[in-house]
């Protein structure tokens, strides 16, 4: 059992509640679970195109997803941060002392093999336990 887990979520996969229930299942009694969604800001010359109120708006939005799905739910707590996905989650992970990060995946293809998905990269540098779903 874990005291302190991160659940990273992308919000566009409908895994989500299956990766929550998981990391509860993981849980102990007095444990807290993060929810957490890592809103990448788009890079290079397409900033310049959507400018800074798009970005805060797309930020506010993903936030009110991710609330609506841990709605409800006792024990989660939900946050959002800013960054490359599985830079952030790590990053995360140490600032915060989790002891667990349950993630979810999705069946590797051809480009994960290449570059790797963000569950294998988090899995390859996190410094706690981490448990993966893939979707079948």
């Amino acid at each position: 059992m874990y005291d302190s887990i991160l659940v990273p979520l992308a919000l566009d996969h409908g895994i989500s509640a299956q990766t929550l229930e998981i990391s509860r299942a993981l849980c102990s009694e007095k444990g807290q679970i993060t929810a957490l969604h890592v809103y990448e800001v788009p890079k290079g010359s397409v900033s310049v195109y959507i400018g800074e109120e798009t970005v805060e708006r797309g930020f506010a939005r993903a936030r009110q997803i991710l609330n609506e799905k841990i709605a409800g739910m006792e024990g989660v707590r939900a946050e959002i941060t800013r960054g490359q996905a599985h830079l952030a989650i790590i990053e995360y992970a140490v600032k915060h002392g989790h002891d667990c990060i349950v993630i979810g995946s999705h069946k590797p293809g051809l480009v994960d093999y290449l570059i790797g998905s963000t569950a294998a990269r988090v899995v390859r540098h996190a410094p706690c336990a981490v448990h993966v779903h893939r979707d079948s």
